[in-house]
């Protein structure tokens, strides 16, 4: 019976073991300089500031004068004698709900369209995306405004088809929240890609093999390509949740500011903005971050949770 000899490596020692230790030592430093920068700026311009903020949060501080602390009374008066703050979360609520949903259901058609094979199709998906790199612009929140004015193009094609008397969409209470949302959907074009790049990424021999047992374009897509999607769904819903909350151009520009009609258009960073570069209150708007913060870690903890049941991946395994 053969034995196999076993042989341990050890590392070199002697003059040999000591310069490669002070090579690697040497490797590191010049790793910890470059990176240096970025430990710079990440102390600087994203740790500190969000420290300070939290510190600020506890105090009364107008920006002009010292800060005094008051420890949770900014917080005690915002879920208790702050009606607008109620207002400013239940319109960046229904915006967040009413239009991400509509945005990634019109992104998915777009893409099932795009995804067809036509012609083209770098050319139209460039355009498609185009829209996701202008709307949040001055320009194109400006060119909304005048859109939905009462001389708008809007009306004049509501006009054309029979509406006399359509209102000015943008300053009436009732429509002004819905023509931002009709905004968001418009930039459709991020998730698009995304959706595209997944949807290239499904076998078609599933679709070949399914058809030839008898299922429908409709039945293939509900059983086939929606399941196999659910990974690029959940990262598309969490990323547009995400800026949908910090969503502020368009209804400052829109509402001149003001958030107006009746702080319809009232999004709760718009509010934050306006509490501390309007009224100075700088410590009250570091706890209205910090509750935004969390409202967005809730939200995405949550569906992260959710996500266990209903989001699939193709080795069989759940987010």
């Amino acid at each position: 019976m053969l034995h196999r000899r076993e042989t341990v490596t050890t590392p070199p020692s002697g003059p040999t073991g000591e310069k490669n230790g002070r090579k690697g030592s040497q490797e590191n430093r010049w790793g910890y300089l470059f990176l240096s920068p970025w430990f710079a700026g990440l102390l600087v311009l994203t740790a500190g500031p969000m420290a300070l903020s939290l510190y600020y949060s506890f105090t009364d501080f107008a920006l002009l004068s010292d800060s005094t602390w008051i420890g949770t009374a900014n917080y005690e008066r915002m879920f208790t004698d702050d009606p607008r703050f109620l207002s400013a979360m239940s319109v960046t609520l229904r915006y967040v709900f009413i239009g991400v949903p509509l945005q990634l259901v019109f992104a998915l058609a777009v893409a099932l369209l795009l995804n067809r094979g036509m012609r083209g199709l770098g050319l139209y998906r460039a355009l498609y995306y185009l829209p996701s790199m202008l709307a949040g612009s001055v320009a194109i929140a400006v060119l909304w405004r005048q859109v939905f004015g009462r001389e708008g193009i809007f009306n004049v094609i509501l006009a054309f088809f029979g509406w006399q008397d359509a209102p000015s969409w943008i300053a009436d209470p009732d429509y002004a929240l819905y023509t931002l949302i009709l905004l968001r959907v418009w930039e459709f074009g991020s998730p698009m890609v995304i959706f595209l790049a997944g949807l290239r990424q499904i076998p078609r021999d599933y679709y070949e093999a399914s058809s030839i047992d008898g299922a429908g374009r409709v039945a293939q897509f509900f059983r086939i390509t929606i399941p196999l999607l659910t990974p690029v769904i959940f990262l598309n819903m969490i990323l547009q949740l995400i800026g949908a909350f910090q969503a502020f151009n368009s209804a400052f520009i829109i509402s001149e500011g003001t958030g107006g009609p009746l702080d319809s258009t009232l999004f709760y960073t718009l509010y934050l903005y306006q509490e501390a570069f309007a009224n100075f209150r700088m410590g009250y708007a570091s706890a209205l971050a910090w509750v935004l913060l969390g409202v967005i870690g809730l939200f995405t903890a949550a569906n992260f949770l959710i996500g266990r049941y209903w989001v699939h991946y193709e080795d069989g395994g759940r987010s």
